[in-house]
């Protein structure tokens, strides 16, 4: 009795497993095993014999350099330590950095980017030397491809990438269409969110937005269609075949199908959809709030490696947070949704406390109509994917009714008016969607071959 009563119950174990199934990507069919099995007693090795050689080889005359090098050995060690014990070591590392920061003040954070960076002593914010939304009559080629720098492509690359996180030609239009407003509302607080109209809508929103839009969401029908089964390192005889099968170990063995809303969603997922929504803003307004408060440019490390962690980190938090909505046996987000949600919130936090000043200057009713904007582009983005759906499923059962018609025939074979013409139309459409994707049941044998 006693031992019964300790067990927890089936329904439980198997919400265990189902949670820790699709938050924690199981591989299977390993071919190359270096990097699946255990080298504990390796990497412990491998880090003492390395702490002693800078240790002992390295010179610590200098304060500062000693000061560098040992918070750099530090989070080396608590990377090592998180890739054995738990996934999320780098988020959880930029969180409580963000939590110590918290508890300095205005000096002790100066300080401390001085520390990192001397330039940042004389350091501009671009809003102080740079001019926003003047003459904008004025169109010219020239002023239209001075545009065209190194910040579009990043911002045309973001967006891509954002497509490939999202995988919604509707929440990435709602987000981008949200953004140009939230960059309107907040306008009062960064003069650099003030744009010409050609500007926000054309090259923005058209160009960059959409391009980037566009790009993600191809790649992501690419790679849906296709299953990879690919052949062991073993077997490949030459030694670039083994080195490029190496590489593709990293790329994704499956790609899953998104959905984030259907006719049957609940409002639970509705709800879900909007605070989504709200966190993405708010991730990126701390971008731009924080590089305008620390006063250092787009340009400076501090500011792009800070957009290449969040990419990071948002990879895992957006499938983490999907499953969540769409999966009625996950009751809790995973981990790293919790990290990225609170990393988000104590950014906005740094922002508020240490740019006292200039939320002090802060338009409460633009705030408001920016929620309720928010609310109700959301609201409309996700009637129109409804209606999305519904209609495909309408043409699903028309063309499913169509096929049944066409094995209607009486007794001496006559075939009714119109259903012929459907079904050798229904037909032709079939026969080009198997052309046009010859390798979506094709995969690789053991000696690199395709099969059928």
């Amino acid at each position: 009795m006693a031992s019964s009563s300790r067990s927890p119950p089936k329904d439980d174990t198997n919400y265990k497993l189902h949670f820790r199934m699709i938050n924690e990507q199981q591989v299977e069919d390993i071919c190359i095993d270096f990097f699946y099995k255990p080298h504990t007693i390796t990497l412990l090795t491998a880090t003492v014999l390395s702490l002693m050689y800078f240790v002992f080889t390295r010179n610590d005359e200098h304060i500062d350099n000693n000061l560098r090098v040992g918070l750099v050995v530090v989070v080396s060690f608590f990377l090592v330590i998180s890739v054995l014990a738990f996934p999320n070591g780098l988020s959880v590392l930029y969180f409580l950095f963000l939590v110590f920061l918290i508890f300095l003040n205005w000096d002790q954070v100066k300080t401390l980017m001085y520390w990192l960076d001397p330039n940042l002593r004389y350091a501009t914010r671009e809003a102080d030397v740079m001019e926003y939304a003047v003459n904008c009559t004025v169109i010219t080629w020239e002023r239209i491809l001075s545009h065209f720098d190194i910040f579009a492509f990043g911002h045309f690359a973001g967006w891509a990438m954002k497509a490939l996180l999202i995988r919604s030609y509707g929440l990435c239009w709602t987000i981008s269409i949200t953004w140009e407003f939230t960059e309107l509302f907040f306008m009062h607080l960064l003069p650099n969110f003030a744009e010409c109209w050609w500007d926000q809508v054309i090259l923005d929103i058209l160009l960059c937005n959409g391009g980037g839009i566009w790009l993600g969401m191809t790649v992501c029908q690419f790679l849906e269609m296709r299953t990879y089964r690919w052949a062991s390192i073993k077997e490949i005889q030459t030694t670039t075949g083994k080195i490029k099968r190496a590489v593709l170990q990293f790329t994704p063995a499956s790609w899953t199908y998104v959905r984030w809303f259907d006719p049957k969603s609940s409002f639970q997922r509705l709800a879900g959809i909007y605070l989504f929504m709200i966190l993405w803003q708010l991730t990126e307004l701390n971008t731009f709030f924080l590089k305008h408060i620390f006063i250092f440019q787009a340009s400076h490390p501090l500011s792009w490696c800070r957009i290449l962690l969040i990419g990071v980190i948002t990879a895992p938090t957006v499938r983490q947070y999907y499953a969540y909505l769409t999966d009625t046996q996950c009751k809790r987000v995973g981990t790293q949704c919790w990290v990225f949600g609170a990393i988000a919130f104590l950014e906005a936090l740094a922002c508020v406390k240490f740019g006292h000043d200039l939320f002090s200057k802060t338009q409460i009713c633009y705030v408001l109509l920016w929620l309720l904007c928010l609310a109700i582009i959301t609201l409309l983005c996700l009637y129109g994917m409804m209606w999305y759906e519904q209609s495909k499923i309408k043409n699903m059962s028309a063309q499913s009714e169509d096929c049944d018609d066409s094995s209607v025939v009486d007794s001496n074979g006559f075939i009714p008016d119109g259903v012929a013409e459907k079904s050798e139309s229904l037909r032709s459409v079939q026969l080009k969607k198997r052309r046009k994707a010859p390798g979506r049941n094709k995969f690789l044998n053991s000696h690199g071959e395709k099969r059928q």
